[in-house]
């Protein structure tokens, strides 16, 4: 996994389905680069983001439609 130290400059974020609507825990993706998703703390749009293989972040997304993953 690599990381993007300013992702700001970054067109085509939008904010995760999952997130929650108040504001808190919000996740963002960028879309529209080829191999690869961005994803950044919405709160901290010009801290870094994690960069994910295209084949890793649409396995992880699948993996949390079927709620594959314990909620605390």
């Amino acid at each position: 996994m690599k990381t993007i130290p300013d992702a700001s400059t970054l067109a085509g974020w939008r904010k995760s389905s999952y997130s929650n609507g108040e504001g808190g825990e919000c996740v963002e993706v960028a879309d529209g680069i080829e191999g690869i998703v961005p994803v950044r703390d919405s709160k901290n749009p010009h801290g870094p983001a994690l960069v994910f293989s295209a084949t890793g972040w649409t396995s992880f997304v699948s993996a949390v439609k079927r709620e594959e993953f314990p909620t605390a």
